[in-house]
């Protein structure tokens, strides 16, 4: 943590499919004297949509979604725009939820909240009228023709619950998913108001300074504005890992389960909301989060009944694998 510069990390191990030690290390911001704990809240900043692909897979077990139908059937309160390329393909849930849907976020989008201003609606977002994505969403390629990491696909996946359920993407994930799995430290944070001093981690940068207003906020839910700690995010991956041998405490199947870790599209190494590695057995699971002030990483072997959920109050500027979350990636590896 000194060589990186790294003020605070929190880790849970999961081994033989339940939570077998939590590491908590370090301070909630650089110079003052309140110790991570194991309820200290990271911005989990990315691994957020690996929550909304486990939600959206519930929805689709209850028959309230279709991952594979034209998602302007279930859109209220916008649509994507039709235009040549999806007149050849309908965009599906199936294409967001993999990066694969024609859709590629505008340069310099969906940045951190400005703190002078407050969070705009979904639907400003999407249609261009916000400082955080200037230009309307659309399809610029064929749905299923390219990768392209999108943002703004999980903000249509966000704006389709909520239209679907008519209720605001938290109280929906909290209603499926963080209750169930009592997961009651993780928390959707559009404002500096929701904020405690008390157990949530500043942001620091690759000099290990704190970031400016402390706290980096997103105002897209579904996409990276999740709050939470290493072992709220392990007990979704001991969910998914108990709903592949049809024990799931939310009731998703493992038919449902398998398909969040299977090849997606084009690309085998892209599930549903995570990405894979290996194979049968031996497959690895990851979602990353990378924010401003904050990385974190998500790595299981799902049907060797292990993982590691490492999150830090630190951006080095660098991939994860290439810092402190990949030397300790490494060293969990091998012993």
């Amino acid at each position: 943590m000194k060589f990186y510069n790294v003020p605070g990390v929190s880790i849970t191990f999961i081994d033989q499919g339940q939570i077998s030690e939590c590491v908590s290390e370090g301070l909630l911001e650089k110079g003052c004297e309140k110790k991570v704990k194991d309820d200290t809240l990271f911005n989990a900043c990315s691994i957020s949509k690996f929550l909304t692909g486990v939600l959206v897979l519930k929805l689709t077990q209850l028959g309230i979604l279709d991952l594979d139908e034209d998602i302007n059937k279930k859109l209220i309160s916008w649509h994507l725009p039709e235009n040549k390329f999806t007149k050849l393909k309908a965009v599906t849930l199936r294409n967001l939820l993999s990066h694969q849907s024609g859709i590629k976020d505008p340069t310099n989008s969906f940045t951190e909240l400005n703190s002078n201003c407050s969070a705009p609606s979904m639907i400003k977002i999407l249609e261009g009228e916000s400082q955080y994505n200037p230009y309307p969403i659309h399809a610029i390629y064929e749905p299923e023709s390219e990768f392209h990491y999108s943002d703004a696909g999980y903000c249509i996946i966000q704006q389709i619950i909520e239209d679907v359920q008519k209720k605001p993407f938290p109280q929906v994930m909290d209603e499926f998913i963080l209750g169930p799995l009592n997961m009651e430290h993780s928390k959707y944070v559009s404002s500096s108001s929701s904020i405690s001093s008390e157990n949530f981690s500043c942001g620091h940068s690759k000099h290990g300074e704190v970031v400016e207003g402390k706290y980096t906020i997103y105002p897209y839910a579904a996409a990276s504005g999740l709050w939470s700690t290493s072992q709220d995010i392990a007990k979704l991956v001991l969910e998914l890992m108990n709903a592949l041998k049809g024990e799931s405490i939310t009731g998703i199947s493992s038919t449902v389960a398998k398909g969040l870790i299977t090849s997606q599209g084009r690309k085998e190494w892209s599930g549903l909301s995570v990405f894979l590695d290996k194979v049968e057995n031996e497959l690895e699971i990851t979602s990353l989060g990378w924010g401003v002030g904050y990385q974190s990483m998500v790595v299981a072997f799902p049907f060797l009944n292990k993982s590691a959920v490492i999150m830090t109050n630190a951006d080095l500027g660098v991939h994860q694998l290439d810092g402190i979350i990949g030397e300790l990636y490494k060293a969990w590896l091998n012993s």
